[in-house]
């Protein structure tokens, strides 16, 4: 992680990049000393040309924040820090100097970046000359002519000129970072006490600095520039525009000889290896980590974790090891005694790893932070509950505002899109563990959920206003869809009723799967609002604990009708990321399944065999699926 990616309060924006933030942020957790009886490392190439780049551009009344960025990084090529309080010093006499040579007008041209070096020169020299030595590199820098400070000039100018000049730059940069880790690494009583390679570990790297010092890294590489780092990116998506050529590996094929070999051009040199989603059985070794984690720090008692849970916040997270990690972490902070559901631990609250001082935040807020980009969360939200681009659009127009419009909601797509998180089949936010953290955070966004009933009466209206057959299952299961998203369950009941006989059964099936993909919380009334005891009323409905107080329409089948109403809600329940697997839940689907299979015996196939399989499929945490239906429009959920 590089901290910062925008411009500091206060830094001259001519003084600062993204880049110029990573590679003074990859040195400080570099100069750590991780090696057991290793010392810290040096870095006075970077340190010096750092200072070159930001010793321009600050006034009078920054002096504060030029001392400390002095000081910062000063502080890089300060082995064992026992010049610490002498390098503070320094830093505020180089800050004071350098203030005192500008004059605060006009633009920075050669002769301000050569009188500041100057004070640099003259103030700045380590006790073991490192910060020199550093600087003496700058004498190959183009057009420096075999002149250090002439060097460091130019450098610094680049650096200003923004653009190509500034990429340029930026890379001097990079090689003076790879080259002061070079050394450490080729000493000999370094190479005794380091062993094999530096590694550096980049986060998203499809963002932020990331594609800055991506390029750089490449380009270097395919120019002759060798290094000894071993660069770990994590790259969101499946396709990035700056790596056309780059080779592409499953992670189970590099157990073996990849048999990459580099071309000509810089994006050949990155080998891409795509890594597949946890399997249950990994997601469940993460989890008992992360809860044993406690015991080998300070002795503490062991968290337990329910055996069904593991396998419940795998089905939530569709593999994912950010959720896996992150609801482990949730288990542990909590330690839950009996069982928990995985919608529990999302509203949980939970502190972040070593920061005890802020107050704990839910885990799903949590999350999103980290799988959303900066300030796109509320929109999202919305748009999570939108099924297309024709429904975002309209539920953009109805609650985002003229401001958002049809162009944020394509903009949004396509960021979606580049961070590897595509539509879906039926989903505006194709990815199913994000959106259900998008759909809690709409539903608790406020305490009567007047937003969350607000905007799926957007849809409602949305789908309403459409052209042709409303009751077509094509058309009805968005409204149904809806309507149960907000507590409402007769229309589906009627409709699934009244339909069982007049559409095929796959058809049928389908519409059942995504009418009942509807998110539920907790027990709402017909408007939406919340009623009854906390906990999960659809249970004694599928149980047909409620059978004796539902009156069923005059002139339908009782018992096709009860047989509808209690399968909806089994399904419902089942197939609901946010709780665990109910045993007796999925055995009265089984039942409803195989009476209706009965009820229709020209049908019976596709319904007989959902009967058998959806059970196992449920409990097991996989997707229901239609039998034969696998490749048709809605067949799983």
């Amino acid at each position: 992680v590089f901290g910062r990616t925008r411009l500091p309060d206060g830094r001259p924006a001519a003084t600062w990049s993204p880049v110029w933030q990573a590679l003074a942020s990859v040195a400080e957790q570099l100069r750590e000393p991780v090696v057991h009886g290793a010392g810290n490392i040096d870095f006075p190439r970077l340190e010096a040309g750092l200072l070159a780049v930001c010793a321009t551009g600050w006034g009078a009344q920054d002096e504060d924040s030029a001392r400390e960025e002095a000081r910062r990084i000063l502080l890089l090529s300060d082995p064992a820090r026992r010049w610490a309080v002498i390098a503070q010093g320094w830093a505020g006499k180089v800050a004071s100097r350098l203030i005192a040579n500008l004059s605060g007008t006009g633009p920075v041209g050669q002769a301000v970046i050569e009188a500041t070096l100057d004070t640099l020169f003259e103030l700045v020299w380590t006790p073991n000359g490192l910060l020199k030595a550093g600087a003496d590199w700058y004498r190959a820098y183009p057009g420096a002519s075999g002149d250090a400070k002439r060097g460091l000039i130019e450098i610094a100018r680049d650096f200003r000129a923004d653009g190509t000049s500034r990429a340029d730059a930026e890379r001097w940069l990079l090689r003076a970072l790879l080259a002061d880790l070079g050394d450490t690494y080729r000493r000999r009583w370094e190479r005794m006490r380091r062993v094999g390679r530096p590694v550096v570990l980049v986060d998203n790297v499809q963002s932020g600095p990331g594609p800055g010092l991506m390029k750089a890294v490449l380009k270097e590489r395919a120019d002759g520039v060798g290094d000894q780092v071993v660069f770990f990116a994590g790259l969101r998506g499946h396709r990035h525009p700056e790596l056309p050529d780059a080779v592409r590996h499953p992670l189970p094929e590099m157990a073996r000889a990849s048999g990459w070999v580099p071309g000509a051009s810089p994006s050949s040199r990155a080998l891409l290896v795509t890594l597949p989603a946890l399997t249950p059985e990994e997601a469940r070794r993460v989890i008992a980590d992360v809860c044993a984690t406690a015991t080998d720090t300070d002795g503490a008692t062991r968290v337990e974790v329910p055996p069904q849970l593991p396998y419940a916040i795998h089905r939530l997270t569709a593999g994912s090891p950010l959720g896996a990690a992150m609801l482990g972490q949730a288990v542990r902070q909590n330690r839950p005694v009996g069982a928990v559901s995985p919608g529990e631990l999302l509203t949980a609250g939970i502190e972040r790893e070593g920061d005890a001082e802020h107050d704990r935040r839910p885990v799903y807020r949590e999350l999103l932070d980290r799988l959303v980009p900066p300030g796109l969360a509320e929109e999202l939200a919305v748009l999570a509950t939108a099924h297309d681009g024709d429904s975002a659009r309209a539920l953009a127009e109805a609650r985002l505002g003229d401001s958002f419009g049809a162009a944020g909601v394509n903009r949004l797509r396509t960021q979606l899109a580049a961070e590897g998180l595509p539509p879906a089949e039926g989903y505006f936010v194709g990815d199913p563990f994000l959106r259900t953290l998008l759909l809690l955070r709409l539903h608790l966004d406020d305490a009567d959920h007047g937003r969350w009933r607000a905007v799926h009466r957007s849809l409602l209206s949305h789908y309403d206003g459409l052209p042709g057959n409303p009751d077509t299952p094509a058309r009805a299961r968005y409204r149904l869809h809806h309507e149960l998203a907000l507590g409402d369950t007769a229309d589906a009941v009627a409709y699934l009723r009244n339909t069982f006989r007049t559409i095929t059964p796959y058809a049928w099936l389908e519409t059942l799967l995504f009418v009942t993909a509807a998110p539920y919380y907790h027990a709402h009334d017909p408007h939406g609002r919340d009623i009854g005891a906390p906990g999960d009323h659809r249970k004694a409905v599928a149980l047909a604990r409620t059978d004796a107080e539902e009156d069923p329409p005059p002139g339908v089948d009782p018992t096709l009708h009860l047989t509808v109403r209690r399968l909806l809600h089994a399904v419902w329940q089942v197939t609901d990321p946010l709780v665990l697997p109910d045993e007796e839940v999925a055995g009265r689907m089984h039942f409803d399944l195989e009476q209706l299979s009965n009820i229709w015996p020209a049908g019976s196939e596709p319904l007989w065999r959902a009967a058998q399989q959806w059970p196992e499929q449920a409990l097991a945490g996989r997707p229901l699926r239609v039998p034969g239906g696998e490749d048709r429009d809605g067949g799983g959920r």
